[in-house]
């Protein structure tokens, strides 16, 4: 094997909560390798503010759970999924538990139980948290449990460009059986292969399409158009959640207001009238509606009225049970010269999760031999038209377990990898127009925002459509013309993802969840899936 490939037992791509929680079920037999372009801690999961739902309190059932879930999901969710997922989400709790993750409890007299929030959707307290740092507590617990773990490498740095298929063995067979990744060392500029006898795709999710959104930087769909690529279906790509509120800040655009503010009695007031709106859009769960309602009521004010933006005002609580909540929040707003305690918080709705993806089942396995999936660049029927509240992270814990054990049984079955060709780039040059990476990512997040956003025209649809066409073949050329680096791999995966997002939104001829369509406003009675096939 030459000095740029090298073999692994598995290989997972993605350093958050689903590739992290297989890789620590998956060492306890097998030697991982985790890939995370940029940092370690890089990705969605450390970003997450309000927590992990879980029946946990004598009063909520796994029905209450279950049904929450659908209603949000607009019936599209996959009932066999929503209950394989919310019967072990305790259990997963308790694991974190274990691995040290520090959950807010309720005071002595109440028995020292974890505390519990309540969040949108959600009929019961069932939330369990760290204050509204949540996902920064999971994430620094699992990258602490996976470096003590000999059988776990972690690299980060690594841009997968594209999953090994057959035909990349040196012996081409043609099928589409996966055996790993090639990946751009970012410190080196070489790409390496990364060969595996199975491989976990827990990238994260296409956020970055959009012009405003709460997703880090890397959220540029690259599991999701990888697997596109080699030949697996994705479904109900035109399910993108945008989150209601993220702070109207001209500086800092993306930073989230948790579901939580709403949970503990947050109203939402249009700042020119002082009406609090949400009685006028859904006048019985009011703030506490799902998301997509709420969503498009802030959208129906802003355009209305003109605004830029809407209030969030939890300041009639009081102010020392608002700092002792959300510590991570205000700290943040008193830097910007914004006290929650006294006054309300300016916010818009941005783009937030990546309700569609690769199809995968129960085991985690997606169409492709060889490949797992798990977490949000994954369809696996958990969220449907629309995810529920602090349902993510929970779906990462159950479906990374799931491909590791999945993975663990089949391993006696599995062949070696053949011996693969290495990386060519023999025929290209380096870049000397770097400019059209940053302008091509520029249009693509503008038109998505603009075409593809909360309220959808099949008008608007089509001229997003139109402009990817125009762009595919630009970005084609400057990609088989220059030496990969990570914005140009981005770019890529990223306009792969807003043509899959477009392509099922047009297909999507009825108004369901998180796809409101003005050409189309009645819900149909049969709820279907949108599944596009390579």
């Amino acid at each position: 094997m030459s000095a740029s490939q090298h073999s692994h037992d598995v290989l997972i791509i993605g350093s958050g909560a689903a590739g992290l929680t297989a890789a620590l079920a998956l060492a306890e037999k097998r030697k991982v390798l985790i890939l995370a372009k940029g940092s370690l801690d890089g990705g969605s999961t450390a970003w997450a503010q309000g927590g992990i739902a879980a029946v946990l309190d004598a009063g909520d059932t796994f029905e209450d759970h279950i049904r929450d879930t659908m209603v949000a999901g607009a019936g599209l969710n996959d009932l066999e999924t929503v209950e394989f997922v919310i019967e072990r989400a305790p259990r997963s709790i308790d694991r974190l538990t274990e691995l040290g993750v520090p959950f807010n409890r309720g005071s002595d007299d109440m028995g020292g139980d974890l505390h519990l929030t309540r969040e949108g959707g959600h009929s019961h307290r069932r939330i369990v948290h760290v204050d509204d740092a949540t996902g920064w507590a999971v994430q620094e617990a699992l990258l602490k449990a996976a470096a003590a773990n000999p059988n776990i490498t972690m690299l980060p740095g690594r841009a997968c460009i594209d999953l090994i298929t057959g035909r990349n063995a040196e012996r081409f067979s043609g099928d589409g059986h996966i055996w790993g990744a090639y990946a751009l060392d970012e410190a080196t500029g070489k790409v390496e292969a990364h060969v595996a006898r199975a491989t976990v795709l827990a990238a994260g999710g296409a956020g970055r399409c959009y012009r405003f959104s709460t997703a880090p930087r890397g959220a540029t769909g690259d599991g999701i158009a990888m697997a596109w690529r080699a030949g697996a279906r994705v479904s109900n790509m035109e399910m993108m959640q945008f989150h209601p509120t993220c702070l109207y800040n001209l500086e800092i655009k993306n930073f989230l207001i948790t579901e939580a503010v709403r949970g503990e009695g947050g109203r939402l007031i249009n700042p020119r009238t002082g009406h609090r709106f949400m009685v006028d859009y859904d006048p019985e769960r009011m703030e506490l509606a799902p998301r997509d309602v709420v969503a498009r009521a802030i959208d129906s004010e802003i355009k209305r009225f003109g605004l830029d933006y809407v209030h969030l005002d939890i300041s009639h609580q009081p102010a020392e049970f608002v700092r002792e909540h959300f510590p991570t929040i205000d700290e943040k707003l008193r830097g910007l010269g914004i006290d929650m305690t006294s006054e309300p918080i300016p916010v818009v709705p941005a783009q937030h999760y990546t309700c569609g993806g690769v199809v995968v089942d129960l085991a985690a396995r997606t169409d492709l031999p060889g490949l797992w999936a798990a977490g949000e660049c994954t369809e696996s029927g958990l969220h449907g038209a629309n995810r529920l509240a602090s349902n993510s992270l929970l779906e990462c814990f159950v479906f990374g377990e799931a491909a590791a054990r999945d993975i663990l049984d089949r391993w006696d079955e599995m062949k070696e990898p053949p011996a693969i060709r290495e990386w060519d780039d023999t025929q290209v040059t380096d870049s000397d127009e770097e400019v059209v990476i940053k302008q091509n990512w520029t249009e693509i997040r503008r038109f998505m925002w603009n075409y593809v956003g909360i309220v959808r025209t099949t008008k608007r649809l089509e001229r997003a459509a139109n402009r990817i066409d125009l762009l595919r073949k630009e970005v084609e050329d400057y990609y088989g013309s220059f030496r990969v680096t990570t914005d140009l791999i981005e770019l890529r995966n990223l306009l792969d993802a807003a043509d899959l997002i477009v392509r099922s939104a047009l297909r999507r001829e009825e108004s369901r969840g998180l796809h409101f369509i003005l050409d189309h406003p009645q819900t149909d009675k049969v709820a279907r899936d949108t599944v596009l096939v390579p």
